[in-house]
């Protein structure tokens, strides 16, 4: 959250420290006993549960140029690199794989200590239901990026009560999605609405708990659950998304600054301007890196037009990891006003720009949804590798294309999910399905929202995942090594990109559980493949 706070950490000794410190009693700090005694200090505690959104190891970061590096949508542009999640090259002691799973454990400790104390203070009741209602919801968020990247979980409902306490067995992804489902919908009766918080998109909105909550279920009905109930349960989430009135899709733009909506919301990100509307939840950062009290990510930078000019301190300075596939430029139609702003249109030779020529070099251009351009000026500059951007977790599209989906395997390609879909297309400019065009069947409406989807969200994290659970993760995988060497020889020189679709194979389906927890953890168990 972009307010600047003084954080309190409120965390446990890890395990394997020497035996002189463990036995240090500490005199400086303070005990949950001692803590949480005050409305100030569970709003301080609060912050602690939020701030794992934004690590590197998190949305600062790992997920939208590590994790999600290489799908059908973009591929890791650099050739040094040979190993690594970003080319599915990796072992189970991976240093990226490791922080996740840390992190994410981390924030549930947080949010289980704050539950746990949640009754302390004396205060204002409604007040106490709010903050309970966040750390509810957050809780069941990471316990949610756990199970479906990692399969079984350790299941965490309190607080630990003792470092010794190291053998935790894994607990079944269904009940793992179980409790998920009990701490999000508790929470959905508690927070605030998004029009009763006001101009912040990074706190949690009863809207933005329903539109997770769709998003959980449609994970539930596919790969490895294939709990089909689950679709009507999303369909019932996203609807009530919709019937609130409280979000819709931008529609409006500055022409100074770009010439379409779409770009809009991603330019909003870069300037510091919230718009609740359509960017319900996002990950919140500030700053250059040089702040008292940072809260930087890499959005833009590692993730942006790759520039490493003399006048940085304008343009941004961007490694442009992230290059997109040419099936994801193919997918759009010339008219849709996304396609040449989620893809760079051009690159820079020096400090200069120049515009890449019509549907070629086409692998060589990279994600231009993040444009460190327009960053505001910063005391201090723009820093080498941290930016104050944005990055989202949920925005108004994603609801309407849930829908559509939901609405499609539950009832068929009827006029609501048409609605639906036609809205987000309308929106880009592309040709919408009416009429004699309307999709028929069941099956190409599932294709055709797949495909949306990435158009759509193409970079935001959210790709793999979403092949995993359709269960085409690996067919679309193999599919994509067969077209980039078809593809590769116009833009000579990156024959390597097809490194990390070729080496996808079925392990890749969960992330492997990190060494660090299975040489401490003696009931833990190891994913297949690993």
């Amino acid at each position: 959250m972009k307010n600047r706070f003084i954080l309190l950490l409120l965390t446990l000794v890890g395990v394997g420290g020497c035996n002189k410190f463990l036995g240090t009693k500490p005199v400086d700090t303070l005990t949950p006993d001692q803590y949480y005694t005050t409305e100030d200090q569970l709003n301080t505690a609060l912050i602690g549960v939020y701030d794992i959104i934004g690590q590197e190891t998190v949305y600062g970061s790992a997920i939208f140029s590590i994790f999600d590096a290489c799908t059908d949508e973009g591929w890791y542009a650099r050739s040094a690199l040979t190993a690594g999640m970003q080319v599915y090259n990796l072992d189970y002691s991976d240093a990226s794989v490791r922080s996740f799973w840390r992190s994410l454990y981390q924030g549930i400790e947080r949010a289980n200590l704050l539950i746990a104390n949640i009754n302390k203070p004396t205060m204002d009741s409604v007040k106490r239901q709010v903050i309970l209602g966040q750390a509810l919801f957050l809780r069941g968020y990471y316990h949610f990026l756990l199970v479906s990247n990692f399969g079984d979980v350790p299941l965490r409902t309190a607080p630990t009560s003792s470092v010794n306490n190291t053998s935790i067995p894994r607990t079944p992804a269904r009940d793992v999605y179980a409790q998920i489902l009990k701490d999000m919908t508790d929470a959905e009766g508690k927070v605030q609405t998004s029009t009763a918080i006001g101009n912040s998109s990074s706190r949690i909105s009863k809207t933005t708990v329903e539109g997770i909550l769709a998003r959980v279920c449609l994970y539930m009905a596919g790969y490895p659950l294939h709990d089909q109930s689950k679709y009507a349960d999303a369909l019932s989430w996203a609807s009530k998304v919709v019937a609130s009135g409280e979000h819709a899709l931008r529609t409006t733009y500055d022409a100074t600054l770009t010439n379409s909506a779409y770009s809009q919301i991603f330019i909003n990100e870069a300037r510091n301007v919230y718009d609740v509307k359509e960017c319900m939840w996002e990950a919140d950062f500030l700053g250059n890196f040089t702040d008292a009290y940072r809260e930087d990510g890499r959005v833009g930078n590692a993730n942006g037009i790759s520039f490493s000019g003399s006048n940085a301190a304008d343009t941004g300075y961007s490694y442009g990891f992230i290059n997109i596939t040419g099936r994801l430029y193919r997918s759009y139609e010339a008219t849709d006003a996304r396609r040449d702003w989620a893809i760079a249109p051009y690159y820079y030779s020096g400090n200069s720009r120049v515009n890449w020529p019509a549907s070629t070099n086409v692998y060589n251009r990279n994600c231009g949804k993040w444009r460190r351009s327009y960053e505001l000026p910063a005391s201090g500059g723009k820093n080498q590798n941290y930016t104050p951007e944005n990055f989202p977790l949920l925005r108004y599209a994603d609801v309407l294309l849930m829908l559509a989906e939901a609405e499609n395997e539950v009832n068929g390609p009827t006029e609501a999910a048409h609605n639906a879909l036609n809205l987000v297309r309308a929106r880009a400019g592309a040709s919408l399905f009416t009429g004699a065009t309307a999709i028929a069947d069941q099956a190409t409406f599932r294709q055709t929202i797949q495909d949306e989807r990435s158009r759509e969200l193409c970079f935001e994290g959210m790709r793999r995942s979403d092949l995993v659970r359709w269960g085409i993760f690996i067919s679309t995988m193999k599919a994509m090594a067969t077209q980039f060497a078809i593809d590769v020889p116009y833009p000579a020189g990156i024959s390597y990109g097809v490194l990390g679709y070729n080496n996808v194979a079925d392990r890749n389906l969960l992330f492997p559980i990190p060494a660090s927890e299975i040489s401490v953890n003696h009931a833990m168990t190891q994913n297949p493949g690993w």
